[in-house]
């Protein structure tokens, strides 16, 4: 803590006049997507329900920041949310302000709250606005303050009354099921922001449903829980004031980010990772004095940053990408401030630690002996692929993509990856053309395990569909959010999926590890009588609709997706569509997995084939 409060200015008083109301703006309850994002029933890392606990945990973590409070609890039951901080607690004359009247917040005056992420004013007060119950007590100095609502309507307030209770807030909430229809939270999503949180904030122990999560190391404990390669050196960690970064490289292709302003996780980069990746290839090409390529000094790469930016700028309501061009209003550039620090910090610690340096220049030589030695057939593919993209047969693009400027639903935006004619035409009728592209393949892929990446290049269809999604180059081109792997759940259609997934682990693992990959969940049987028909994802299901049909009831089995019309897909492919996230856990190293799929032991693949014919389930855990 003392060396929190080293680096970070102590506020002025925080009390009621620090409170100031601006304009009231449009009822949240109208428009939640304009607040949170989309809002999903909890089945993804991004559904509105996350946002809204997140929300309330930046308040605590602004807290935190400032140097009050050194532990938040968070209790989770039954869909229910409780959260606590040990902060200052919020000013008692402005507790009602606070959590129910629009952009009303004391991050609105830079000397209270300098560097948070939550500045609009808005967070608290949309997780009371799409909360059916909110209650919000503040305790401080001896005194509490209680306030309940329900959807922003005060139903009681206690007057100041004296209290035991240690200073801080205490929200607890429950999302409104009429807006998030049967939501869930799942451990693995609330874990993975709550780690996040404690490694952007060393010192800080979170405590969830009685499990603690805390960190000594900071960025580098970050590195070490999401890595699925080892290190080809130790990690480099960089600290200074407003900026941690850390570096290290892996035999990986391709190149891993995390990147954070304020606490806030920008999945979408923006400025800051812009220049972190500008400002590491500059150094290094400058330290070793040699002309390589940044795309080699960057090859295999695992890296993180985290700043700290006054008032920052994002360039979408959920504050997935940084758009802020300075550090403050009287700071330096978000570019030349991250281009001196490293300049000056890698240096110094390349210098002094002479066996890294030497580690990283081998893994720098390889790479660029890697490209050249496919420059011939990356050219070629290029051109091939700049052609087909003019009118690329395989691919039926949409109108919206995720690299798009704006736009409601450029997280919507999907491709499917499917096999056979007769598939790809009915994805390609029922879908919608706005934000769901197809992708057909044709016949099963190559198998990709042991090759190098010069595969990607020589092979046409991994080549087209390289260049459909545009990743070549990273992920920051990705067009689409979700990369939906659209098989028969048979034999042949496992297979598939294995192959496909064997390519991105091998050569975009990043794009399975950021969440983008899907499996396309469809269903196995159709009952219906002549009033309503159901659509059956498993044998449970089935029988629940016969009971539910009455006498009778028509039974259809369906063997594959291209039996299904395009009239019913759109059913599959629409609002109520359901996908299973291909994911990784820490433990899943990558070559150990390629090695189980795709490598040599085919009994076990053959056994975990058979064992999935039917349940759609996330094919890596």
């Amino acid at each position: 803590m003392d060396e929190l409060n080293s680096t970070i200015q102590q506020p002025t008083e925080y009390n009621d006049d620090d409170i100031k109301t601006l304009d009231w703006m449009e009822h949240i309850r109208r428009r939640p997507g304009m607040y949170i994002g989309k809002l999903g029933d909890g089945s993804y890392a991004d559904d509105g329900i996350y946002v809204l606990l997140k929300e309330v945990l930046d308040n605590s973590i602004d807290e935190y920041m400032m140097g009050y409070g050194k532990s938040i609890e968070v209790t989770i039951e039954e869909g229910t949310v409780a959260v606590r901080d040990y902060g200052r607690g919020v000013p008692l004359g402005k507790v009602v302000d606070v959590s129910s009247k629009m952009n009303t917040g004391a991050k609105y005056d830079s000397k209270a709250f300098k560097k948070s992420v939550g500045l609009n004013g808005v967070g608290i007060k949309a997780v009371n606005a799409l909360s059916s119950y909110f209650l919000i007590t503040s305790y401080r100095d001896g005194e509490c303050k209680r306030v309940e609502y329900s959807k922003a309507i005060v139903t009681e307030e206690s007057d100041i009354q004296p209290t035991g209770e240690a200073n801080g807030t205490q929200v607890f909430f429950v999302p409104d099921r009429e807006i998030f229809k049967d939501y869930h939270y799942k451990d693995e999503f609330i874990e993975g922001l709550l780690k996040n949180y404690v490694f952007l904030n060393s010192g800080l122990s979170i405590i969830y449903n009685g499990k603690r999560f805390y960190s000594r190391n900071g960025l580098v404990d970050l590195l070490n829980e999401n890595m699925t390669t080892e290190p080809l050196y130790p990690i480099i960690h960089l600290k200074g004031e407003d900026i941690e970064v850390v570096i290290t490289h892996s035999n990986q292709y391709g190149e891993e980010y995390y990147s954070f302003v304020n606490g806030q996780h920008t999945t979408q980069g923006g400025t800051h990772l812009s220049a972190f990746k500008e400002s590491i290839g500059r150094v290094i090409k400058e330290y070793y004095n040699k002309n390589f390529e940044y795309s080699d000094i960057r090859a295999g790469i695992v890296a993180a940053i985290s700043i700290k930016v006054e008032e920052p700028v994002f360039e979408s309501q959920t504050k997935t990408k940084l758009g802020s061009k300075d550090i403050g209003p009287d700071g330096p550039t978000v570019a030349k401030f991250i281009g001196d620090f490293i300049k000056n910090d890698l240096d110094n610690y390349l210098h002094k630690n002479m066996e890294t340096s030497e580690l990283l220049l081998k893994k720098i030589l390889e790479s660029e002996k890697e490209r050249k030695a496919i420059a011939g057939v990356t050219k070629l593919a290029r051109e091939r692929a700049k052609k087909a993209n003019l009118h690329n047969k395989k691919l039926r693009d949409c109108r919206i993509h995720l690299t798009d400027s704006k736009g409601d639903l450029l997280e919507e935006s999907s491709i499917f990856i499917t096999e056979g004619d007769s598939a790809s035409g009915s994805i390609t009728k029922s879908r919608n053309p706005n934000y769901q592209a197809v992708f057909s393949l044709r016949g099963k892929p190559l198998n990709s395990y042991g090759l190098t990446k010069k595969i990607v290049y020589e092979n046409e269809e991994f080549n087209l569909l390289q260049a459909a999604l545009n990743i070549e180059d990273g992920l920051e081109g990705l067009r689409y959010n979700k990369v939906i792997i659209a098989t028969d759940a048979d034999v042949d259609g496992m297979h598939i999926r294995l192959l496909l997934i064997t390519f991105f682990l091998q050569f975009f693992p990043d794009l399975i590890k950021r969440n983008h990959v899907y499996i396309l969940q469809t269903p196995l049987f159709r009952v219906r009588n002549r009033q309503k028909t159901w659509y059956c994802y498993s044998e449970e299901e089935r029988l629940a609709a016969i009971a539910a049909a009455g006498k009778n009831p028509e039974i259809t089995r369906f063997k594959g997706l291209g039996e299904i019309s395009p009239d019913e897909f759109k059913h599959f492919i629409g609002k109520d569509i359901r996908l299973d996230p291909v994911t990784m856990k820490k433990e899943d190293l990558v070559k150990d997995m390629l090695e189980f799929y795709m490598g040599k032991n085919t009994m076990e693949r053959q056994n975990f084939i058979i064992d999935n014919l039917v349940v759609e389930e996330d094919v890596i855990n």
